[in-house]
């Protein structure tokens, strides 16, 4: 077993190897979509910050990431992501083979002051998942998705949905302002700052989304939204929609209102043509954790690990 940069030479085995990857997830994960198509690996091989383990000729498994950002995650730290079709490992010996990549690749990205890693994983690859968790990584995203088959609840009568025109999209602001509250708490701990908020919020309200509400009289009391892609190759389906977003008043939860929010929203993008729903949430949220992993299957897991900065000062 030899440790290499991955290089275009890797892009055909690489390729073969998610793909392998992905059926052994399929075998878990009944709703994950047969008709995917690899993204181009070519931007790994020229970035240099991927690494490659051979068997002779034969690619036993790679590693690559994104070129880095600042501010990981809202640190002062730089960040780097590996996402889905960045990486994979033939099954023998898979959780040998990961902690060799990443030992490899962290010393790469180190080397380029890179100390926030996170890499997205299929959530059933329990040997890649052992060997960053030993490494330091914990879990904090979950993909997961659904087929267009309606929630088996109680329809609400007196419950007010509609799918919101363009111009109605500010009546969830007071959601919004709430959904951001809550990612600021424990265990969240994901704050936004006023000025950040207002940002995201600009942008929220002229993406192309499909968004749903349900309102006591003239009141939203919760709202989902739809978008077509995601964080993973898997959301690119021209046929799959992946929510965004989603808040319900705490006074109404339990009330089975995003339940009927979701009804409402496969009735009518089933009736376009859409096939899958997916949805991506963050692990440490309870909310949202206890909600999609009831009606959602996740496939994917993603984990970060935050590295000592005091190494950059090292000569």
């Amino acid at each position: 077993m030899i440790s290499t940069d991955f290089t275009h030479k890797h892009l055909e085995q690489a390729q073969s190897l998610i793909k392998q990857n992905y059926d052994e997830e399929k075998q878990s994960v009944s709703n994950l979509p047969e008709d995917t198509s690899i993204p181009d690996l070519t931007p790994f091989a020229d970035n240099k910050l991927g690494v490659a383990v051979m068997e002779g000729e034969r690619l036993l498994g790679f590693l690559c990431c994104y070129e880095p950002w600042d501010n990981a995650f809202g640190t002062n730290a730089k960040g780097t992501f590996s996402p889905l079709h960045a990486h994979g490992a033939i099954s023998e010996n898979r959780e040998l083979i990961y902690r060799e990549l990443y030992q490899k690749a962290a010393q790469k990205w180190v080397e380029q002051d890179i100390t926030y890693h996170s890499v997205a994983l299929f959530a059933h690859d329990e040997q890649a998942k052992k060997a960053l968790f030993t490494y330091g990584f914990g879990l904090r995203c979950v993909d997961a998705v659904k087929s267009m088959d309606k929630l088996k609840v109680k329809q609400k009568a007196n419950l007010q949905i509609r799918r919101l025109e363009q111009a109605e999209i500010p009546l969830i602001r007071p959601l919004r302002e709430q959904l951001s509250a809550h990612l600021s708490e424990s265990p969240c701990f994901m704050y936004s700052t006023e000025q950040g908020y207002q940002s995201w919020l600009s942008r929220a309200e002229q993406r192309n989304s499909k968004i749903y509400a349900a309102f006591e009289g003239e009141k939203a009391i919760a709202f989902i939204e739809a978008i077509h892609g995601g964080e993973n190759f898997v959301t690119e389906l021209h046929d799959m929609m992946s929510i965004c977003g989603a808040f319900c008043l705490p006074k109404n939860r339990g009330e089975e209102i995003v339940q009927n929010l979701l009804n409402v929203m496969i009735d009518e993008l089933k009736a376009e043509g859409y096939q899958w729903l997916g949805v991506d949430f963050e692990s440490f949220n309870p909310t949202a954790y206890g909600f999609w992993n009831k009606y959602f299957e996740p496939y994917t897991n993603s984990v970060t690990r935050r590295i000592d900065e005091g190494i950059l000062n090292r000569k």
